[in-house]
């Protein structure tokens, strides 16, 4: 089973320096779309960072399934990372796959809604 704990601990760290990054070192060589989509990309990196950390003390406590955790963390990597790498250059086409990324964290936190329900319907039998 993996640190789903320590994972988020990484998304944060990396989190914080990208921002840091988008703050100070983009500014100057960055369109102001490009600061937006990095803005956008961090916040939804911190965001979900946050959640995979409640997540990871789900998983630990048996409340919530590792699915929940890799649906999370593959759409942070889908989403973030595209708008990051279209802000650093890459094609705009990179676009169109940033919604898969969108999909599938909120997939991850409909299957952690799911799993609650079901865990909570078990108990009361």
């Amino acid at each position: 089973m993996l640190n789903w704990i320590g994972i988020a601990a990484i998304n944060m760290a990396i989190a914080v320096a990208l921002g840091a990054f988008g703050a100070h070192g983009l500014t100057n060589i960055a369109s102001t779309q490009q600061l937006e989509w990095w803005h956008t990309a961090t916040l939804y990196l911190f965001v979900h960072g946050l959640g995979l950390l409640l997540v990871g003390l789900l998983i630990r406590l048996k409340y919530a399934t590792q699915t929940t955790a890799w649906l999370l963390q593959i759409g942070i990597l889908i989403f973030a990372g595209s708008l990051y790498a279209m802000t650093l250059g890459a094609p705009l086409w990179f676009g169109a796959i940033t919604p898969i990324g969108g999909v599938l964290m909120i997939a991850g936190w409909l299957w952690l809604a799911l799993s609650a329900f079901k865990l909570n319907n078990s108990a009361m039998k």
